[in-house]
């Protein structure tokens, strides 16, 4: 049976800003790199046959925190990428929230409405990372198979998870960065065994 191990990338500058990432990048901050480390030395004893990163700056900076010394083949992949948030990307919350009120409001209350606003809907995020799972299933049919990435990624791999909707998409629990969570695939079937766990963070 294949076991995937998700992570979300280490905690960043501009999530302490409460900025908008997307598709652009901020570093790792101390609390981001350390927690990824702990990450590393929890997951040390489990053999991976291989990582496949987001190629964003912050989640491959992860991946190699989280890898440390250890001879596990490292790729990326543009589909595990953030959502693509537009012009809202490097602005602040309030900013965002100020300039664009009702697509800001639909995002957070009602996602399945939320339009992309020049970036992404949730769906279009949903539907390459189905297409991504599907190419893994059918390349790994057993082993581990650790996956970094963004937060609202794996938002959206819970919703396919629990064949739920995308106006569940903000259901707990919440992504923190480097959290670990773990799902069997097997016959196209994904099943949650760990879900968000940050036991290893200081």
């Amino acid at each position: 049976m294949l076991h995937l191990y998700v992570i979300r990338h280490g905690e960043t500058a501009w999530n302490i800003e409460k900025r908008s990432q997307g598709r652009l990048d901020s570093a790792l901050t101390d609390k981001g790199k350390e927690d990824a480390r702990s990450l590393g030395k929890r997951l040390k004893a489990t053999e991976f046959c291989q990582i496949i990163s987001s190629p964003s700056g912050r989640t491959l900076e992860t991946a190699r925190l989280v890898k440390r010394d250890r001879a596990i083949p490292l790729m990326t992949d543009d589909r595990l990428m953030e959502i693509d948030l537009g012009p809202w990307q490097g602005k602040t919350d309030t900013e965002v929230k100020d300039l664009y009120p009702e697509a800001y409001d639909a995002y957070w209350n009602e996602p399945e409405a939320f339009a992309g606003e020049g970036g992404e809907t949730f769906l279009q995020v949903q539907g390459r990372l189905l297409e991504f799972l599907d190419d893994i299933e059918k390349k790994f049919k057993d082993g581990n198979v650790l996956i970094v990435t963004h937060g609202v990624v794996i938002k959206t791999l819970y919703l396919l998870c629990r064949n739920d909707s995308i106006k569940q998409l903000w259901d707990p629990p919440f992504i923190h960065g480097t959290s670990l969570t773990i799902l069997t695939v097997e016959n196209s079937k994904k099943e949650l065994q760990l879900e968000a766990c940050i036991s290893h963070c200081s």
